[in-house]
């Protein structure tokens, strides 16, 4: 087992900052400061404030209007001591006013536009939008979402107003280096195949599954727009909601984005709880992120998966090359609508549950002193 891959000192480490799934509407968006209409058109629901009714009845009063950075809690002051140069978030929230809502989807999740500063609060870069929620106030919505979110200078992936834009990376530089954000969603995390951008139609950059045929197309995408030196990022939502399983669809998908369009951090998310996590020639592979952010406190189900609690993923890449050289993790639990620090017994059982799950994929985390996690990998 090694915690490093590589010889890089800290100093010259591209750390970057990577989570699940962040949902920012309904409940949340409720006691920010500009919430959007209440109404939803669920099968059981049609109140937004019902969702902040069910936490405070599972954890007790959450003020309002709360302050923009109030939903990042404890993770702003992990920001500050880890300091990573790149933040990029899993955003499955549409950023609208649209009325719009998609027609036969059971749900529906939207931020109004005004209460975009939570996520400039945080320093976030790049919101990655493949995912099965960002369409779900229509074209419009989606449009406005882009517009929004690039107004406050925060760069996208996975979605666009062609299927040209949906395809192309977010572009960041960083310690002198690019690094190139790409987002795919795979029909099987619940994206309607209506949402797939065309040339004459917004919408997300969608793959049909994960064939050989759509390792063709993510890789011709990648190797397009991707240089010598660029450090490559390939963020994927895929699969469902709850499950540790990695498929060998998934891991052979992975693989081949490695070895075959130079991919240095394969970042995936779906599932509402952390999964395992694998290094393949040197490059990491995050096979699950986890919820980050939601507004399903109060809501009973699927408890033994403890989605209430998530992970805070910091891998720190070597420039030249885009190796790991670590990869370290917060946990985190989420109480009144905020991101705070697991406790004790709550991180040790995430421990313990993605000890399990990584070492069926070469690797295992160690608990530090500080109560952070360390990734050990096989070399």
């Amino acid at each position: 087992m090694s915690t490093e891959s590589g010889q890089g000192r800290a100093a010259d480490a591209l750390t970057l900052f990577v989570c699940g799934d962040v949902m920012l509407g309904r409940g949340v968006d409720q006691i920010l400061p500009n919430p959007s209409k209440l109404q939803l058109f669920e099968p059981c629901v049609s109140s937004a404030a019902t969702y902040v009714e069910l936490a405070e009845r599972a954890s007790g009063p959450i003020r309002r209007p709360v302050g923009f950075d109030y939903v990042w809690g404890d993770a702003l002051a992990e920001f500050e001591r880890v300091r990573p140069e790149v933040r990029i978030v899993n955003l499955e929230t549409a950023v609208t006013v649209s009325p719009d809502a998609w027609p036969q989807k059971r749900v529906h999740y939207r931020m109004h536009p005004a209460n975009v500063p939570c996520l400039t609060a945080a320093g976030i870069d790049c919101c990655v939008l493949a995912n099965n929620h960002v369409m779900d106030w229509g074209h419009s919505g989606l449009e406005e979402t882009l517009a929004a979110l690039r107004a406050a200078g925060i760069r996208t992936a996975g979605a666009g107003r062609d299927d040209s834009e949906a395809g192309a990376p977010a572009i960041i530089e960083s310690a002198g280096r690019r690094l190139l954000v790409f987002g795919f969603a795979v029909e099987n995390s619940g994206v309607p195949r209506a949402w797939t951008a065309t040339r004459d139609q917004p919408g997300v950059n969608c793959l049909k599954d994960l064939s050989p045929h759509s390792v063709d197309l993510a890789v011709r995408q990648i190797s397009r727009q991707a240089g010598k030196g660029d450090v490559v990022v390939a963020s994927i939502h895929w699969g469902g909601n709850w499950g540790y399983e990695v498929s060998p669809h998934e891991r052979e998908f992975a693989h081949r984005l490695i070895d075959r369009a130079d991919v240095d951090l394969v970042h995936g998310h779906s599932s509402h709880h952390a999964r395992g996590i694998e290094v393949y020639h040197h490059k990491a592979i995050l096979y699950g992120c986890g919820d980050l952010l939601n507004d399903y406190e109060g809501i009973a189900g699927h408890e033994d998966y403890r989605g209430d609690l998530g992970l805070m993923y910091f891998p720190a890449l070597d420039p030249q090359n885009g190796n790991l050289l670590r990869l370290s993790m917060m946990a985190t639990r989420t109480r009144h609508f905020r991101i705070n620090r697991a406790p004790p017994d709550a991180a040790a059982w995430l421990s313990v549950t993605l000890e399990r799950e990584c070492r069926k994929l070469g690797s295992r985390p160690v608990r530090r002193a500080d109560g952070s996690l360390a990734l050990e990998w096989d070399t």
